[in-house]
């Protein structure tokens, strides 16, 4: 049975070794990167192979060596003679230990670095298949497909021998015949889809291979960690480091259920496995995997056009005459990967923003927030030339400032898709072009405008006048759309600059209401007066009248004194002398003294007053007999 073991062993290095030159061969004729890929898989497998036969062998001699000790053994008198020199008679036990300890280690380094290294040159193309050769399509598809076949054989083959006999060092040559068959398979498929006008198709699948082979060499690094911190059990069986976990999955799909059976048999306590629902499910899980492809590829035959939505039907990445465009509704097609459906919007508004990305393309801002100049309105802004409109300001001798200015602006761009055909195949990113051409015109727009203007009153003109440009570049280039609304937003100086120019601004403001205060108080002060000066020219004029009105009213009162000196003289000098007296002394205290023949002593206090008292006021109705006494 030994025997037999090695020679399956040896059946399938030979077949890995002589599908991988068959294979290389097959790529450089072909040019195909998929079947070099391929090749490389298989040489890998190849050199597990060849490791895992050679330890094989060094088991089977061990055995054999085992078998001859017990022999040995079974005569007394021999037993003591060989018991002290056990070691010395085991030589190929001690060859297999070696070989465990230190080749097996040292051809995993290998293998990691054959792996990772098989994954760069062929992602990169450094092992580059040849020019490709559509003619060869058919060839290729063939020949890989008779390929995967022997290997899926071989493979069922020994993986059936390693677990019914327990055999784990039939378990990594298995493997990879296994998923050498799925490559090969693989690579048969993407040789019917160049033949059908697909040859893109290689250049995937090379890349997916490509990333399968880094992936391995990941498991195998750290498969090589692990191995340093495992703990060693004696008698234990160690499993072999060069067998990958990733490939024995991909190659034997059947090891998921096992794996998945134990770990429910672990969770429930009981055997599960074992129930007849699981049994039934397990013997019939490619049935129900076949039904459920089915069911998907059945799915896959229409496709449902939402309200507001044109579909473009390809057929292998072509237009397809006749249906090219799918309006609204359900439609029926070739099942996937055959037909594909892009879907685009063309009955709703779209909207980029340029000058502002982040809160800004939401088309909100959050409620309640104050913005503020000296703030960002938007996650990412960008800064557009404006004009001053003025020549410059002069800032040393011999220089002049630049008249222009920075502005930060959101500028919504909402648009139409008209022609879906236009829109999705005219151009390889139509919204990109629309964007940079968005772009550019607003940046030709507003180095031509006035910076405050635009900030004031001028805004809605601008945009008008940005969406006619627009429009005439998209209909220009034909991107097949409409521009409906152009808007700006969030107008104001970049964040950096915005503190010194609010600080211009209120010097500006201060300005203005000084000269407002000093208006009020003109027009305050000038009629005041004005007021005032005719006030002092009436008083004068008033003055002049009541002067000239006097010395009228004295000259006519001379003459009338005089004609009455005239008729009377002595009486009108002694009337003017007791008027005069009366005059002068109205203002002197007078003493009236009622008898004269009295002896009475009166004293008399000529002193004045210092401050007058309450007998000192006169009382009322008195006044007229004091002037009379």
């Amino acid at each position: 049975m030994e025997r037999n073991l090695q020679r399956t062993g040896l059946l399938n290095l030979l077949a890995l070794l002589l599908a991988a030159a068959g294979a290389f061969g097959l790529a450089r004729a072909a040019g195909s990167a998929s079947a070099l890929d391929a090749s490389a898989f298989l040489l890998i497998g190849f050199l597990a192979a060849l490791v895992s036969w050679f330890q094989m062998r060094l088991e089977a001699r061990e055995q054999l060596e085992n078998l001859e000790v017990d022999e040995l053994n079974k005569n007394r008198a021999s037993a003591a003679l060989f018991a002290a020199a056990d070691a010395e008679i085991r030589p190929a036990r001690r060859a297999r230990e070696q070989f465990e300890r230190v080749a097996v280690p040292v051809f995993t380094v290998a293998l990691f670095l054959i792996q990772g290294l098989a994954a760069v040159a062929l992602w990169n193309g450094w092992l580059k298949p040849g020019p490709a050769k559509p003619d060869a399509a058919t060839l290729l598809m063939t020949l890989f497909a008779l390929l995967a076949l022997a290997l899926f054989v071989l493979g069922k083959y020994a993986a059936g021998v390693a677990r019914i006999e327990n055999q784990r060092l039939l378990r990594p040559g298995a493997g990879y015949l296994l998923l050498n068959a799925v490559v090969c398979f693989i690579v048969a498929g993407t040789a019917a889809g160049a033949h059908l006008g697909v040859p893109k198709l290689d250049l995937w699948v090379s890349r997916c291979f490509c990333a399968v082979l880094a992936l391995a060499a990941l498991e195998t690094l750290a498969t090589l960690v692990l191995e340093i911190y495992r703990p060693r059990v004696k008698g234990h069986v160690a499993r072999l480091l060069y067998e990958s976990r990733l490939i024995g999955l991909v190659g034997q799909p059947e090891g998921i259920v096992r794996t998945f059976a134990h770990a429910l048999d672990y969770q429930f306590g009981f055997k599960v496995s074992e129930t007849g629902f699981f049994r039934f499910i397990a013997e019939r899980a490619l049935q129900l995997f076949v039904a459920q492809l089915v069911a998907f590829v059945l799915f896959t035959t229409f496709v449902i056009i939402e309200p507001g939505e044109e579909g473009l039907l390809e057929r292998f990445g072509r237009p397809v005459d006749g249906r090219a465009v799918l309006e609204a509704g359900v439609h029926f097609k070739m099942p996937w990967p055959v037909d594909k459906v892009q879907r685009f919007r063309t009955r709703s508004l779209q909207t980029i923003t340029i000058g502002g990305e982040g809160r800004e393309e939401t088309g909100h801002h959050d409620e309640g927030k104050v913005l503020l100049w000296t703030k960002a309105h938007n996650d990412e802004e960008f800064n557009f030339l404006v004009s001053t409109g003025g020549s410059g300001a002069a800032t040393g001798p011999g220089e002049q400032s630049v008249p222009v200015n920075l502005i930060t602006v959101g500028i919504p761009v909402q648009f139409e898709v008209t022609n879906v055909l236009h829109w999705a195949r005219g151009h390889a990113d139509s919204a990109k072009l629309l964007e940079q051409l968005a772009f550019r015109e607003a940046t030709k727009l507003l180095v031509g405008l006035d910076y405050d203007q635009l900030l004031a009153a001028g805004r809605l003109t601008a945009a008008e006048e940005l969406r006619r440009r627009i429009q005439q570049r998209v209909e220009a280039l034909g991107l097949g759309v409409a521009v409906v609304f152009v808007g700006m937003n969030d107008i104001h100086p970049p964040v950096a600059l915005a503190a010194a120019y609010e600080d211009v601004i209120g010097a500006y403001q201060e300005k203005q209401a000084k000269i407002l205060v000093a208006e009020g108080e003109r027009a305050e002060r000038v009629p005041l007066a004005g007021a005032e000066a005719h006030k002092k020219v009436s008083e004068a004029q008033s003055y002049k009248l009541a002067r000239i009105s006097s010395v009228a009213a004295t000259a006519g009162q001379f003459t009338n004194q005089l004609a009455a000196f005239r008729a009377s003289p002595e009486v009108y000098v002694r009337r003017q002398y007791l008027q005069t007296l009366t005059a002068a002394v109205a203002p002197v205290r007078k003493l009236v003294l009622g008898t004269s023949n009295a002896s009475e002593v009166i004293n008399l206090n000529l002193e004045d007053k210092i401050r007058t008292d309450l007998l000192d006021v006169t009382l009322p109705g008195t006044e007229k007999k004091a002037e009379k006494h």
